[in-house]
């Protein structure tokens, strides 16, 4: 399993439409933006709805359950603050009640092998300092 007490994460700076999903995150909670003209979830946030153009957006909560969508595996660090925990499985998650929204995080728990597309996955989340919590990815009970 890939080691990720050693790593210094670099700490996301929310902006205006950002800062709900990161409060969201602090309390525990995955909230992603929802349209609600047409009920299109979206991630990241956008100004307008990419689905149908409306810019009436509230951020909604959801259960943080999806499946892989996508995945890589990690063999090199970019950035040497990620090199204590290579390999690594960065994945793409689509999440269950937001069809389209696709979040990016880390596979937390599991050998990196784990990762593969259509896998089960949960959010968790990982606090970062007093004001940024990331939401990351385990495995599902069964997954």
């Amino acid at each position: 399993m890939s080691d990720w007490s050693e790593v210094t994460r670099p700490i996301p700076v929310p902006n205006a439409l950002t800062q709900p999903f990161w409060d969201a995150a602090k309390q525990g909670v995955l909230a992603l933006q929802r349209c609600q003209s047409c009920g299109h979830f979206q991630h990241p946030p956008y100004p307008t709805c990419v689905n149908c153009i409306s810019i009436d957006l509230q951020f909604e909560a959801v259960a943080g359950k999806g499946a892989i969508y996508a995945y890589s595996i990690m063999y090199h660090a970019g950035d040497k603050r990620f090199a204590p925990a290579i390999p690594y499985a960065s994945i793409i998650v689509e999440l269950d009640e937001a069809k389209g929204a696709l979040l990016a995080g880390n596979l937390l728990d599991a050998p990196y092998t784990d990762a593969k597309v259509g896998r089960r996955v949960e959010v968790v989340f990982e606090p970062l300092n007093d004001e940024i919590t990331l939401p990351q990815f385990r495995l599902a009970e069964g997954g």
